[in-house]
């Protein structure tokens, strides 16, 4: 099932081709859209993937070969982010394993904006019961090139700022924790194991939640 937010590429023309089913949706935010999605599924249970995301063989044969015990609502797996060329090891990025298989009935989606707020970005699955881990990567390929990254920061940054009541002592923190998160980011977290790509990513992330801030106060 694929539920395209009226794209102007040949999405859901491709994916028709392949048997998928297709609903043609407009857009009205991340969350909002994936619980419409979940809410058409009619297995028993979810796997969820998006645009920029595949599988590796180790990931598809798992699944295949998945007999799930009646104890276990959900499964999280290793996520692997490219950035322009590069599978990113540091700055945070080389530990996700996001919930993307689910009992059908027992999973929830919440926002988890990273500047704060009430944004509905970023979102996060869980279920009410026990979860397990499947071997193999889920691979992320979301920033081809600098532009895209930045273009995706632009994007991201407006949302979460729609979504954020700005507070002078709310300010002062943002500031304060940016100037600390950058070293934190590079050198703890290892993100100059990375390369240049690493000190990109680290310094994206730290100037993130500032930017929210500024646009939000000129909003």
């Amino acid at each position: 099932m694929v539920v395209d937010s009226e794209s102007t590429d040949e999405t859901a023309e491709v994916a028709r081709a392949h048997g998928a089913e297709v609903v043609v949706r407009s857009w009205e935010g991340f969350v909002a859209t994936r619980r419409y999605a979940l809410d058409l599924v009619r297995t028993p249970w979810t796997f969820m993937l998006d645009a920029d995301e595949s599988l590796d063989e180790r990931l598809r044969d798992a699944l295949l070969a998945l007999d799930p015990p009646p104890t276990t609502d959900g499964y999280v797996m290793r996520r692997t982010t490219f950035f322009c060329g590069r599978p990113i090891t540091g700055c945070g990025w080389g530990d996700e394993t996001p919930l993307r298989l689910f009992r059908t009935t027992r999973a929830y989606l919440v926002p988890r904006p990273a500047a704060g707020g009430q944004a509905d970005v970023h979102e996060e699955w869980l279920v009410y019961g026990n979860v397990g881990r499947l071997g193999g990567e889920l691979l992320h390929d979301s920033y081809p090139n600098l532009a895209a990254y930045w273009a995706k920061f632009d994007r991201y940054t407006s949302l979460e700022a729609f979504g954020l009541k700005p507070t002078r002592f709310g300010a002062i923190r943002t500031v304060t924790t940016a100037f600390a998160r950058l070293p934190w980011l590079f050198f703890v977290r290892r993100g100059y194991r990375d390369g240049w790509r690493g000190a990109v990513i680290a310094f994206a992330s730290a100037l993130y939640p500032v930017v929210v801030l500024s646009k939000a106060v000129r909003r």
